[in-house]
């Protein structure tokens, strides 16, 4: 997706690879992975982390008329489980607009209710509530709470203004756009300074902002480094090679 020289350099942040096509840095001392699939891994604490899953999104639309494939809380769930398999985590954490609204819980299917229910075989899911799913599941396993500390880190949903070392968040759903001479790609990324890391939204029918919006400015204390999604690894990115949409 980009050559080495768009590669960062020079700069205190600092991404390497991991076996799995992933990227890993320290945030405010601890050590995560970032994934291709959008999630995150905290080695240290087996927690695998996603943000912004938006179940039921396309029913959402459905009931206002906007028809899509009703399929994107199938898709979620499908790479979820992916990962789950893939890293075997002792708990699964969500940062909030799991659910599209309200009552996007009440629409899910009840194969794909067995599917959350199935998750929390062996392990924890702990639901961080966020401005699209305010009350969290009602009725899905797992502890619903507003924030949560994990060693060195703060989860929540929405990113707070000012420096926020260790801070782990969704909500903004970032993406990266390159342009090069032979074309542009845009893609779902991690955006980071090394102190603070907001996750790219993991939902199908997510969407995403460009990480040169205003919405991002003053959340990071020097120009962010995105960590651009690819079909099989993540791709480092410094602000100098981002374009704005």
């Amino acid at each position: 997706m980009v050559s080495s020289a768009q590669r960062v350099s020079n700069h205190a942040t600092s991404f390497s690879a991991s076996p799995c096509g992933g990227l890993a840095i320290a945030i405010n001392g601890e050590m995560t992975v970032l994934r291709a699939s959008g999630a995150m891994w905290l080695p240290d604490h087996a927690a695998l982390i996603v943000a912004d899953l938006h179940f039921e999104k396309g029913s959402a639309y459905g009931m206002r008329g906007q028809f899509l494939p009703p399929y994107d809380t199938r898709d979620t769930l499908d790479r979820l489980e992916a990962e789950v398999a893939a890293l075997e985590p002792r708990v699964v954490i969500f940062l909030g607009d799991s659910f599209h609204d309200g009552r996007a819980e009440d629409r899910l299917s009840p194969d794909d209710a067995a599917r959350l229910v199935a998750l929390a075989q062996g392990r924890t899911l702990i639901w961080l509530v966020g401005n699209h799913d305010a009350d969290g599941p009602r009725r899905l396993p797992g502890q619903v709470i507003d924030t949560m500390a994990l060693g060195g880190l703060v989860l929540r949903h929405e990113p707070e203004p000012g420096e926020q070392p260790g801070e782990l968040s969704g909500h903004l759903h970032p993406c990266a756009r390159v342009s090069s001479g032979r074309g542009t790609v845009r893609r779902r990324c991690f955006a980071t300074d090394g102190a603070r890391m907001i996750l790219p939204a993991f939902g199908a029918y997510a969407g995403g902002l460009n990480l040169k919006d205003a919405a991002f400015a003053g959340l990071f204390a020097r120009p962010p480094l995105a960590g651009a999604l690819g079909r099989d690894r993540v791709h480092a990115v410094g602000w100098r090679s981002l374009t704005g949409d």
